[in-house]
């Protein structure tokens, strides 16, 4: 049997396809208990989360945290002091000064990103693993998954539905991952359109064929704000402040884990083109499309053959 259910949580849309023998209601009733666990986990916006919880005691005491926080942490850590790497999971207090995408988005003064720029040192997430306990050494930290979160749910959740159905497509929040065949299509794929940055939603610059695999898009396009006719994009940068200076406008990346995808979309946002590839290519678990900002189409060269540009 063949069902989908969608979801409006984590400030998105999440939206799931499933092909199973089982009952089909029972699968959507424990991925919403599931998606309800993993949001109080990891939620940088709900002050009840287990993720705020530690933020509010930065400074003051080593916290213990649940295996799956702590895992993501120590993740996100490594990848945060990684070179060459943008992601920044203590970049939490620029975040919110800026809040780009609430309804309380501002421009910040250079007083107030100076002030915020010393606490954005991930060196200062310090890890137990022994006590499985997280520490922020200095008041005012806050660590911020949200580059993260959503790679990792989307494997959490797959790795259940591969033990329940045939096939199943999870999209949450543009976060896409597939595993077994496509039954809508003939050759068993599953078709993921490339947003053109310039035009609205699901208008596509081409489509992507895919099998077994996730994909994830970092782009400036959808999420922004506009002071006196300047447009500031989402995507942040730790070392000034300000969003990233940058020729791409969106890094689409295809891997078999989302939360891979996840990883090297932040990491490698914002990077010269040139230098971004050449780290796509070093990494045989990596594919990769950039779109720069006159709409220019670069390709990893394991995706030439799977990339279908609209014509």
């Amino acid at each position: 049997m063949q069902a989908s259910k969608q979801w409006r949580m984590m400030g998105t849309f999440i939206d799931l396809w499933i092909d199973s023998d089982l009952d089909c209601e029972k699968i959507f009733i424990n991925i919403t208990d599931e998606l309800l666990a993993l949001n109080q986990c990891f939620s940088a916006n709900q002050e009840t989360s287990e993720l705020m919880q530690l933020n509010h005691l930065a400074g003051v005491c080593p916290v213990a945290v649940s295996p799956a926080l702590f895992s993501l942490i120590s993740i996100g850590k490594q990848h945060s002091l990684a070179q060459p790497s943008h992601l920044n999971i203590a970049i939490g207090p620029l975040v919110k000064l800026w809040r780009i995408g609430f309804k309380q988005a501002k421009l910040p003064t250079p007083t107030e990103i100076f002030a915020t720029l010393p606490l954005l040192n991930s060196e200062q997430i310090i890890l137990d693993s022994q006590q499985q306990t997280v520490f922020l050494a200095r008041k005012g930290m806050e660590i911020d998954l949200g580059a993260l979160a959503k790679g990792y749910i989307a494997d959490y959740l797959m790795a259940k539905l591969k033990k329940q159905c045939h096939s199943a497509m999870i999209n949450l929040g543009g976060n896409f991952l597939a595993f077994g065949p496509n039954p809508k299509r003939e050759n068993g794929k599953w078709y993921v359109g490339i947003q053109h940055p310039q035009k609205p939603r699901h208008q596509h610059l081409g489509i992507l064929a895919i099998e077994n695999q996730s994909v994830v898009t970092s782009g400036i396009y959808e999420r922004f704000l506009m002071v006196d006719g300047k447009r500031y994009h989402h995507l942040l940068d730790s070392q000034t402040g300000f969003p990233f200076e940058t020729r791409m406008a969106s890094l689409t990346i295809v891997a078999n884990q989302s939360l891979t995808c996840e990883i090297w979309t932040s990491r490698l946002f914002g990077l010269p083109i040139s230098e971004a590839l050449a780290v796509i290519e070093q990494h045989p678990e990596l594919e990769g499309i950039i779109v720069d900002q006159e709409n220019q189409v670069y390709l990893s060269s394991g995706l030439k053959s799977f990339y279908y540009p609209n014509r």
